[in-house]
């Protein structure tokens, strides 16, 4: 029978149950310490303000008002953890901050990053943050993650973010941050994208970044860097994406780039890097977008670029690259892109770039490229966009050039190409925009063309085409441009084509058509601004409804058979700057309604038949340039009111029966008698006209005897009752001054007849409020100009002396040369100078105000420099040169401004230029040699004139 006593336990047993009663005890211990000390420090953040939600407080009350708005959740004493954009950890300190896109405005160093050690992110993009990043920001040592992107930051890069050792993701791009990249980036070991593109960024790229070798993404483009591309670069052995485009980046590009076995996009364009672009990329075996272009890369494409069996995109655009295109491009089968376009290749297009079907856009314009397209062209059946233009290619066009039907961009302009155009071409409904012009293509107009519904811009001139002009032109209600010039087009011209609705540009010149100007124009009422018909055999009257052409600008109708008056309605296209009636058969007056052209610059009628007189509205034509009217029958004399037409800088006159003298401005002064000859009695200074007569001898000597008494006498008689007048009138005024409080009327302050000084001097004091600065305009080398308006509406620009002790000499010379200068001269570009004051308390100039502004002003600012469009633009330097003209060739004594900038050049509110800032100018001293010293902007003079002591 077995024994029921308990047996012993072994001693291992028992040693074990020890140990296991010893670990459950001490768990419990520190779980209850753990959760004592969270629930100490959970009823800590809520009953009371903990360092974090105390330096978030402090930050919000630094924010404007509507930003605080924002954060009104933000509130002391409650819990942090729940406030809007703040996330907390387990232990309830705050590990995330949100607030992308909260339109917040302040500072960041208002806020103390010291009391943030648990922080991992700071997201902050897109607010209106200004102000530096703050060196305490280095404090933030658990931080993984911060943007401070889009917002207004400015300063420096702090180095201490080089302390931020746990930091992956640094966006800090699109801001005002200037400074140098600091050397201790390249402590951030663990980062793995850096973004600092859109910046004010300089120096160089530091050598340090090539230890970033987790760094996956470097984004520093469109920033003002300097220097080379540091070789340490190609270190960062883990980069796919590099993009350091729109610097000043110089020197070569270094050959350590091919160890970059990860990369896949590589952005170093629009720089000014040189030397050749190394074999070594071929190395780079990941890659898919290269672009090199808009630099000075010379020498030829390296042949190891066809190892690139991934690229899609090869950007080469705009260098000095050289030698033939290598045929191993066409082994990039991936290839959608290839722009080798604006460099110096020479040599056939490979016939290899026919296996390349997936390209898209080919761009191998403006280079010095031979031979045949390759008929292999057929197989880029997905091609979109193929510009050829400006080389020396032969031979026709591809027949399946649009064989995909994809094609929408075809521009082959200034080569040699011959033949038809392609079958294929005429049915490609994909079509855009076509440049065919300046080669020797031939074919029946109306017959090798199709209908294009996208057509915007068709340019088929100087080739060999003939046929008539289709009736399917008027179809394309996208066309805005429509050049067919010097060919052979016969028949006449169809009224459906004036149904394009969109037509701005309509030139069908120098070809051989005939038939009547179609009446129709209603429809482009508002687009057409260039209509070229000149050099053609069209005949009839020009239609009346032209002048319904409200935009337009050009209007050429020379060298055709077109007779009858010219219309006066002409004189509604308010905007025409060019207009050439010349080589018809035009009779009767030139209407006076032309003179309404206010900003007419060229005027062409002759060889015509035109009678009668000039008309004096003519002399309106402030803006023209050029003016013939020779070979015509026009009589009398020539207009008083041309003496205006300052502007004039080439005229012809010749060849009709005009008499009396000339006009005493410089367009006539300088003219040959080849201009003038050929009149009835013109008379003047130039050689070939006889003299005009300055006084005429009266035939009755008894009546030369009786003035020479009668008019002294007479002119005594006045004299004295003149002096008597003035003196009761200055009297008179003394007294009503006196009296009376001086008041502003309604007459222009200015006028000769309603001028007071002293009441101009205290009313410009009060308007601009003793020169406060609230009325300040701008500010120039030697005064500040200020805004005066006065109660009577009139509006004046004041331009007030510095009163600076070391620069008195300096700017009271430019003081005294301006008003030497303005008093000279008078031009409709030059500002006007109304009067001055020079006095120990204030020396100022009072001018015309300009309330344009400056071109520098209007080309800095986005909506205004939109509103400046090319016509405008265009406008702007006719302006300026018309006035420098006027300075340098019809001015006594000629005089030179010397600081001809952006700033100095000032608008009305129609955009008018007007040259200001005269305090540098010089008056010339003609047949002498004149020295003066370096004066102006630099950027705006010649480079070699910085170094000059003196010039000429």
């Amino acid at each position: 029978m077995k024994s029921l006593a308990p047996k012993t336990l072994p001693k291992q047993f028992v040693s074990f149950q020890i140990q296991f009663m010893f670990v459950i005890i001490l768990v419990l211990v520190v779980s209850f310490e753990a959760t004592a000390f969270a629930s100490s420090v959970t009823r800590k953040d809520v009953g009371e303000d903990v360092p974090e939600s105390v330096a978030l407080l402090k930050w919000k009350a630094s924010l404007d008002n509507q930003s605080q708005s924002l954060l009104s959740s933000w509130v002391a004493g409650s819990n942090h953890c729940k406030w809007i954009g703040i996330g907390c950890n387990k232990a309830s300190r705050i590990a995330h901050i949100d607030l992308e896109s909260y339109s917040l405005r302040g500072v960041l160093s208002d806020l103390n990053f010291s009391s943030f050690p648990h922080l991992l992110s700071l997201e902050l993009f897109n607010n209106s943050l200004y102000g530096s990043i703050p060196s305490n920001i280095g404090s933030l040592r658990r931080l993984t993650y911060l943007s401070l992107t889009a917002n207004h930051l400015s300063g420096t890069i702090p180095s201490e973010i080089g302390q931020l050792s746990n930091l992956k993701i640094l966006y800090i791009n699109t801001n005002q941050l200037g400074g140098s990249i600091p050397q201790e980036i390249g402590l951030l070991n663990s980062l793995i994208e850096f973004g600092a593109y859109s910046n004010n960024l300089i120096g160089s790229i530091p050598p340090s970044i090539g230890n970033l070798s987790r760094l996956t993404i470097l984004y520093i483009y469109y920033n003002k860097l300097s220097g080379s591309i540091p070789l340490e670069i190609g270190q960062m052995g883990s980069i796919i994406d590099i993009n350091l485009a729109g610097n000043n980046l110089t020197g070569s590009i270094p050959t350590s780039i091919g160890n970059l076995s990860t990369l896949t996009t590589l952005y170093i364009f629009d720089n000014k890097l040189s030397g050749s672009i190394p074999p070594e990329v071929g190395q780079m075996g990941s890659l898919i977008d290269l672009e090199l272009g808009e630099n000075n890369l010379m020498g030829s494409i390296p042949a190891s670029i066809g190892n690139l069996s991934s690229l899609t995109f090869l950007y080469l655009r705009q260098n000095q690259l050289s030698g033939s295109i290598p045929p191993e491009i066409g082994l990039l089968r991936s290839l959608i892109d290839l722009l080798l376009g604006v460099n110096n290749l020479t040599g056939p297009i490979p016939n290899s770039f026919g296996n390349l079907d997936l390209l898209q856009y080919l761009y191998l314009d403006d280079n010095k490229l031979t031979g045949y397209i390759p008929p292999s062209f057929k197989n880029l059946t997905h091609l979109k966009e193929f510009e050829i233009d400006l080389n020396k290619l032969t031979g026709p066009l591809p027949e399946n050039i649009c064989f995909g039907g994809l094609l929408t961009k075809l521009t082959a302009s200034g080569n040699n190409l011959t033949g038809p155009i392609p079958k294929s071409l005429k049915n490609c409904r994909s079509l855009n925009r076509v440049r065919l012009d300046r080669n020797q293509l031939s074919g029946n107009i109306s017959e090798d063309f199709g209908i294009y519904p996208n057509l915007s811009y068709m340019d088929l001139s100087h080739n060999n085409f003939y046929g008539h002009l289709s009736q399917q032109w008027g179809m394309y209600h996208n066309l805005t441009s429509l050049k067919i010039s010097n060919n052979n087009i016969s028949g006449e011209i169809p009224p459906e084509l004036f149904e394009a609705t969109q037509l701005s540009i309509l030139d069908i010149s120098s070809n051989h058509l005939v038939g009547e100007i179609p009446l129709k124009f209603g429809s482009l009422m508002v687009s057409l601004f260039n209509l070229r018909l000149n050099d053609n055999q069209l005949s009839g009257n020009i239609p009346r409804e032209i002048g319904s052409l409200a935009n337009l600008r050009t209007l050429n109708l020379a060298t055709n058979n077109l007779n009858g008056s010219i219309p006066g309605e002409l004189g509604d296209c308010l905007k025409l700057l060019n207009l050439n009636l010349s080589n018809n058969r035009f009779a009767k007056a030139i209407p006076s309604e032309l003179g309404d052209l206010n900003g007419l610059e060229i005027f062409d009628l002759s060889h015509n038949f035109l009678l009668g007189k000039i008309p004096p509205q003519i002399g309106a034509l402030h803006r023209l340039e050029t003016l013939n009217l020779s070979n015509n029958h026009l009589s009398g004399f020539i207009p008083s009111s041309f003496i205006d037409m300052l502007s004039l800088i080439s005229i012809d006159i010749s060849y009709n029966q005009l008499e009396g003298p000339l006009p005493d401005i410089r367009v006539f002064q300088n003219a040959s008698f080849e201009v003038l000859k050929g009149n009835k009695g013109l008379c003047g200074n130039v050689t070939g006209l006889m003299a005009c007569l300055q006084q005429r001898v009266s035939k009755k000597k008894g009546k030369k005897g009786v003035l020479l008494i009668i008019l002294p006498v007479l002119g005594v008689f006045l004299l004295s009752l003149l002096v008597l007048g003035y003196f009761m009138t200055f009297c008179k005024k003394e007294r009503s001054i006196k009296n009376e409080p001086r008041q502003v009327n309604n007459e222009n302050l200015f006028s000769i007849w309603s001028y007071d000084g002293k009441m101009v001097y205290e009313n410009i004091i009060e308007a601009t409020e003793n020169f406060n600065d609230k009325h300040c305009v701008g500010e120039g080398a030697y005064g500040t100009v200020y805004r005066a308006a006065f109660p009577n509406g009139q509006v004046v620009a004041v331009k007030k002396l510095h009163g600076s002790s070391d620069g008195d000499m300096d700017n009271r010379k430019g003081f005294t040369s301006e008003i030497n200068t303005l008093t000279k001269i008078r031009h409709q570009n030059i500002v006007k100078l109304y009067g001055f004051c020079s006095h120990s308390r204030h020396s100022f100039l009072v001018y015309e105000f300009m309330e344009g502004g400056s071109l520098g002003k209007v080309l800095t600012t986005e909506d205004e420099a939109v509103e400046l469009d090319w016509i405008k633009r265009v406008n702007v330097v006719k302006g300026v040169a018309n006035a420098l003209s006027y300075m340098h060739h019809d001015s006594s004594p000629p005089i030179i401004h010397r600081d001809i900038s952006s700033k100095n050049v000032l608008f009305d509110s129609e955009y008018t230029a007007h040259i200001a800032d005269f305090g540098t100018a010089r008056l010339v001293k003609p047949d002498t040699s004149n020295w003066t010293s370096f004066a102006g902007t630099f950027g705006y003079a010649a480079p070699g004139i910085y170094f000059s002591i003196s010039m000429t």
